[in-house]
């Protein structure tokens, strides 16, 4: 037999064995990968229940493609498929592969290193995940790669110092990468589309050697940064440019007239700098170009009457800006445009008729301005939505409205004008309304009950505009109404019944008015009301107590009426200010000076004499004649007995009180001998574990955690720092779980395990997004432990003072988004407690921050602890707060209350939007925040004293924040306003604009 033949009879024998062993298939590299993938990741909805390792390839596999004539996986498309979990490594034997797309899942961690090995990958997208940490190595290292997008991740760090040459598409938008961008990018010579847009990056870009070299470039979007510098000349090399986006960062000089050679740009947006200058003459030769934005600049100049050539605009927003003259009449070339913003200008003349003939136009601002004359009736005949023309001189009456605006009208806005004139009851047409403010104007109109006929209606804001006459009862026929505002007018007669049917309001503001009759009880209807203004009116009779259950109300004013009796129980009315209530004839409060006065009948009085023995002592009544007073000289026995049982009482009282003070001692003196007998029997032992008590039954916490005691605890605590109260620690209770410990200073604290535990347990109720919570205390007579959650992103002190290269400088928002969640939490404290939870200690390094500048108020109602605040205590345990501390705090003949919060409040303000300490001292003199500020105020140059590390902020917005510090920290505390006035005032600063209210 020859040797071929063996060999043939040899192998059919091994298969013969084989088939009837039924030996498993062995699994190739890319089944093994993709197995390995899918064992390490959360698949919750079963996307990839045919991934089987049973099968010999991949390629019938969902969301799986492959080459046809080789088999092998080419691309992988798991979009949107809710996977969570940590990328693993493994997917670099996929060697064919050409595509990978994980986007929109939950995915986190960081990018394992590997993906270099992949020699034929030309796309990567891995957008819209949890992804961290800084980019593998060798990313800049693949060969092939084409089309890279990690935007919407948290990825931080510097970018990679080159890119592959390859790379057509890098969109890496939406994470924390810091630094400057890479040189190395004009080595990319094939670049089409670059979007590094809100991210952290700096510096200032080489547009001369870098962006404007690559010239196949269509797309640059840097927005939503940090980059600062000239924009120098050079971009008419970019001839396939269609979309430049340079917005929110800190660029200056003028804009480049190179633009303008750029034929084929669609949008241009390099607002939110500090460009100056006038617009280029070149930008007329944009007939391509669709949206041009350069609000919240510089600009300057008139409008060019060449702006009408660019007749495939569609959004022009020129606003913010210092553009004089009058608007131009070339606008009506515009045919296409539906966007049109020039507010805030130095505009002046009359707003010319060829505005109206832009037909398609559905959005127009012109608000703070000089214009004049009247609104031309043409407007008015447009699609319009959203119509500001506020904060002008504009006169004359309201146009008619055509039936095409009545259809489409959502927000109308002419406040702040003189427009005169009755409102037509033609308005009740506009169905589609949601906004409607006619504030400051001179109307002199009656309010017509067609308004209630707004199906959509939510705001309503008619204040001082002269209306006079009755608020009618069918302005309430429309249930979306949640914003009323009819103060600073002539209205009379009462507030209707049918006020209640308005079951969305939240803000119902009538004060200064004429109003007369009783506050109706169907405001306590009103379930989500927050703010009730009524002050300033002729209003008579008691507050209705069914106002006591309206739970969500944050801040009241019922001044200068004639209201009398008790305030409602419940709700916020036991915690009103003074101011508040004041100007009454007589509320029943002890922060009035007034008489309470009962509106209810007086009881009857009958004469003594008229009974054989009624004689009494210094007894006053009076007789059957008007007018006639008889004393009498001895008591009556009634009277005797009503005294002796006071007696009784009183001395029984006394008696109770000395025998528990008796007994505590007793007690006292007991707990002290048992505790120095164990500790001298146990001195060679391990020490006692002290009472351990946890808040809630979701707490994260457990008694477990603590098994070994405090002292253990404390052994692998490390100090974070010293405060008033105490030293707090960062312990680990487990692997991986921290908590915040704060070991209180012994001296001057509550002794007695029972009121401490009381006082605590009130403290571990306060819950609120704003605050940090307790989570439980550990307690032993020679040790208090307070444990809270531990906050790894620090304080708002290390992100103000001592913060130098390690983050970035908060920005405005930042420092407005705390602000306002620092004021909610004490609100919160000083409402929902009784009495209020007040936190004496308010100053940035008890405002913790989490990740996203989310501020949370720790050691609050520490003060509480304490057995007596007296001046000794206040000078020992305050002095670390300096300049944050209220005058009244050292005058122990002023009442102490919420308003030392709000003073510390206040100073926190100046401190976010200054930078700088209360209290600074130089080599020669003291500086004091509140004064600096309050000076330059004066003098019109406070907005100097902003700090320069948050760039650009707005004006109206940074103004009356500091004005709001100083009212805050008045030295009169009646004049400072309630924690929950000061969250209006706020909400108010940094109001809504237009095109975020379509959730009304």
């Amino acid at each position: 037999m020859s040797t071929l033949l063996q060999i043939l009879l040899l192998f059919s024998l091994l298969c013969s064995i084989a088939s009837a062993t039924e030996l498993p298939v062995p699994l190739n590299d890319e089944v093994l990968s993709l197995i390995v993938f899918k064992s390490s990741i959360t698949d919750p909805n079963a996307a990839l229940a045919t991934w089987t390792e049973s099968d010999a390839t991949p390629c019938s596999w969902t969301h799986v493609e492959c080459d046809a004539a080789t088999s092998r996986v080419v691309r992988l498309s798991l979009d949107s498929l809710g996977l969570s979990g940590e990328l693993p490594r493994g997917l670099d034997r996929l060697t064919a592969l050409h595509s990978l797309s994980l986007s929109h899942n939950n995915l986190s961690g960081p990018v394992p290193a590997g993906l270099s090995l992949l020699p034929d990958l030309h796309s990567l997208d891995l957008s819209y995940n949890y992804f961290s940490g800084i980019l593998p190595e060798d990313i800049p290292l693949m060969p092939s790669l084409r089309y890279l997008d990690l935007s919407f991740n948290s990825f931080s760090g510097p970018l990679p110092g080159s890119f592959p040459s390859s790379l057509r598409f890098l969109m890496l938008s939406g994470n924390r990468f810091s630094g400057p961008l890479p040189s190395t990018l004009s080595q990319c010579s094939f670049l089409l589309h670059i979007n590094v847009s809100n991210n952290l990056l700096s510096g200032s870009p080489d547009f001369s050697n870098g962006f404007w070299s690559l010239t196949r470039l269509r797309v640059i979007d840097l927005s939503g940064n940090q980059f600062s510098g000239v924009l120098a000349e050079g971009m008419s090399n970019l001839r396939s440019l269609k979309v430049l986006n340079l917005s929110r960062n800190r660029f200056y000089g003028s804009v480049p007239a190179g633009l303008g050679l750029c034929p084929h740009l669609s949008a241009v947006d390099l607002s939110y700098n500090a460009l100056d200058g006038s617009l280029p003459n070149s930008f007329r030769y944009l007939t391509s170009l669709l949206s041009l934005s350069v609000s919240n600049n510089r600009l300057s100049g008139q409008i060019p009457d060449w702006i009408g050539n660019m007749s495939a605009l569609q959004t022009l927003d020129l606003s913010n800006n210092k553009f004089t003259g009058n608007l131009p009449s070339s606008l009506s070339g515009l045919k296409d445009l539906s966007y049109l913003s020039l507010s805030n200008n130095l505009l002046s003349g009359v707003i010319p008729d060829s505005v109206s003939q832009c037909t398609r136009l559905s959005e127009l601002y012109l608000r703070g301005n000089s214009l004049n004359g009247t609104i031309p009736h043409a407007l008015f005949n447009l699609g319009l939505e959203l119509l500001d023309l506020s904060s002008n001189g504009l006169t004359g009456t309201m146009p008619p409205g055509s039936a095409h605006i009545t259809e489409t009208l959502r927000w109308l806005d002419l406040s702040n004008n003189d427009i005169t004139g009755t409102i037509p009851a033609e308005m009740a047409l506009y169905y589609n309304l949601k906004y409607v403010n006619l504030s400051w104007n001179g109307l002199k109109s009656q309010l017509p009950p067609e308004l209630g006929l707004f199906k959509n209606l939510t705001v309503l804001d008619l204040r001082s505009s002269e209306l006079y006459g009755a608020i009618p009862g069918e302005l309430c026929d429309s249930s979306s109404l949640a914003v009323l505002q009819l103060d600073g007018n002539s209205l009379s007669g009462p507030i209707p019944e049918e006020i209640g049917n308005c079951s969305a309001l939240y803000l119902l503001s009538l004060a200064h008015n004429s109003l007369t009759g009783p506050v109706p009880a169907s405001i306590s209807d009103l379930k989500r009301l927050e703010i009730l203004r009524l002050e300033y009116n002729n209003l008579t009779g008691e507050i209705p107590q069914q106002l006591g259950t309206l739970q969500n109300l944050l801040a009241v004013n019922i001044s200068h009426n004639r209201l009398v009796g008790r305030l409602p129980t419940g709700s916020i009315f036991q915690t009103l200010d003074q101011s508040a209530i004041e100007g009454n004839l007589g509320i029943c409060s002890p922060l009035v000076s007034e008489p309470c006065k009962m509106n209810v009948p007086k009881p009857l009085v009958l004469d003594p004499n008229a009974y054989p023995h009624g004689n009494g002592n210094d007894l006053v009544t009076y007789g059957s004649g008007p007018g006639i007073l008889k004393r009498h000289n001895f008591l009556s026995v009634s009277a005797i007995i009503a005294i002796s049982a006071a007696l009784v009482i009183v001395l029984g009282v006394m008696v109770i009180t000395l025998l528990n003070i008796s007994a505590r001692r007793r007690i006292s003196l007991l707990d002290n001998a048992l505790e120095s007998m164990c500790s001298s029997s146990t001195r060679s032992s391990s020490p006692g574990v002290g009472k351990m008590v946890i808040f809630g039954q979701k707490n994260s916490l457990r008694s477990e955690d603590f098994v070994d005691g405090a002292e253990s605890l404390m052994n692998k605590a490390t100090e974070l720092g010293r405060g008033v109260f105490g030293t707090v620690y960062k312990a680990s209770i487990a692997q991986d779980r921290f908590v915040a410990v704060k070991n209180l200073f012994t001296a001057n604290i509550i002794p007695y395990h029972d009121d401490f535990d009381r006082e605590v347990r009130i403290l571990g109720k306060a819950r609120h997004p704003n605050l940090m919570p307790l989570k439980g205390y550990y307690w032993t007579p020679q040790m208090q432990l307070l444990i809270s959650d531990y906050a790894p992103h620090g304080s708002l002190r290390a992100r103000l003072h001592e913060n130098g290269d390690k983050m970035p400088g908060l920005t405005w928002p930042e420092r407005f988004k705390v602000a306002l969640g620092t004021a909610k939490g004490l609100a919160h404290l000083h409402q929902s407690f009784k009495p209020p939870i007040i936190h004496y200690n308010i100053k940035p390094s008890n405002i913790l921050l989490d990740e996203n500048c989310n501020p949370r108020i720790s050691d609050f109602g520490l003060a509480r602890l304490l057995p007596k605040l007296d001046k000794h205590i206040i000078s020992s345990r305050f002095q670390g707060a300096m300049g944050y501390v209220a005058p009244e705090l050292a005058c122990q003949s002023l009442r102490v209350n919420e308003k030392c919060d709000v003073y510390g409040f206040g100073v926190l303000i100046l401190e976010l939007v200054t930078g700088k300490s209360p209290v600074e001292y130089g080599e020669d003199d003291v500086v004091i925040l509140i004064d600096q500020v309050r000076v330059l105020l004066e003098q019109g140059n406070v907005l100097d004293c902003v700090d320069p590390v948050m760039g650009e902020f707005p004006e109206e917005e940074v103004l009356p924040m500091l004005k709001l510090g100083l009212v805050c920290t008045s030295q009169i505390p009646s004049s400072r306003p309630s924690m929950g006035e000061v969250v209006q005032i706020l909400e108010v600063i940094k109001a809504p604009i237009p095109d975020r209210m379509d959730g009304f």
